[in-house]
């Protein structure tokens, strides 16, 4: 298969074909090109996968993105990333995509490993936004989502595809996480670390960009189990650049918000306040 982004996507040409028999939501059928939303939080997962679903000749038509209401700026959500969020509306602008968004109102309700829908649930509020998107966008057939190691995650984005008649594309589940984080790199996504959460982080690893924390990720995987694509709750991040936006996000401003004391591992997010836009 040939890649679009050859330079700037290392071995994704590769990754799909072997990716096939470990994410069982990506149809065989990868010469059916489809117009897709992309679900993004971002996060270099929910980034790479649309680079990787681009890459694979599927056509990003809007972006899809759940946040917290005003009054929160960390949810804890079992579902969905809600640090960074005020950075979001740029990525409109910096991809030239239709962003459509909505305040998370449920809770996660339904814990359970299978997910049968449940009034009040977060991915309820998922469900509605991709129906929203949908009605804008009818020939949408199918949702790319960036989970890599969550069943949780990826059985409730199945769930909502499965009632919208969608194909979700998990390009990264089950994938080797060491092997992820290097081609992200390789790909140029442009990410900073924006929460750390675990044992060897802590508030001055904030604003690290990935390259900068792949050899300390990789020294905490083997000393205390750390996944290194912080697949554990370890960290997570808000991408400011990649190969798909036209424009690059600049973020001027951010404060460090102390989010929860531990004397092992304390947890830091940052809180962006103020960003732009700038031509690439």
């Amino acid at each position: 298969m040939s890649c679009a982004f050859s330079l700037s996507f290392g071995r994704c040409g590769l990754i799909v074909y072997s990716l096939l028999s470990h994410c069982r939501t990506v149809t065989l059928n990868t010469i059916t090109r489809m117009d897709i939303v992309c679900l993004i939080s971002g996060g270099k997962d929910s980034c790479y996968n649309m680079m990787c679903a681009v890459n694979d000749g599927h056509r990003v038509v809007a972006l899809a993105n759940l946040h917290p209401a005003e009054s929160s700026f960390e949810l804890d959500s079992y579902m969905y990333q809600s640090v960074g969020a005020e950075g979001i509306e740029l990525y409109s602008e910096a991809m030239g995509v239709p962003l459509y968004r909505k305040a998370i109102k449920g809770t996660p309700k339904n814990i359970e490993a299978t997910y049968e829908e449940t009034s009040g649930d977060e991915v309820e509020d998922l469900y509605e936004l991709l129906q929203e998107v949908l009605k804008s966008h009818p020939s949408i057939k199918g949702v790319s989502a960036g989970a890599i190691l969550s069943s949780y995650q990826t059985d409730r984005v199945k769930n909502v595809c499965v009632r919208l008649n969608l194909t979700p594309l998990c390009y990264l589940w089950g994938r080797d996480q060491n092997e992820l984080l290097e081609e992200m790199i390789e790909s140029k996504v442009d990410a900073i670390l924006i929460k750390v959460a675990a044992l060897g982080l802590n508030s001055s690893h904030l604003g690290k960009t990935l390259t900068e924390m792949a050899p300390l990720m990789k020294t905490l995987q083997e000393k205390y189990g750390v996944h290194p694509c912080g697949e554990g709750g370890e960290f997570e991040s808000f991408v400011r650049d990649c190969p798909l936006f036209i424009k690059k996000i600049v973020v001027d401003k951010f404060e460090i918000v102390k989010h929860q004391d531990s004397p092992f591992a304390p947890v830091f997010f940052l809180r962006l306040t103020e960003l732009h836009l700038e031509d690439k």
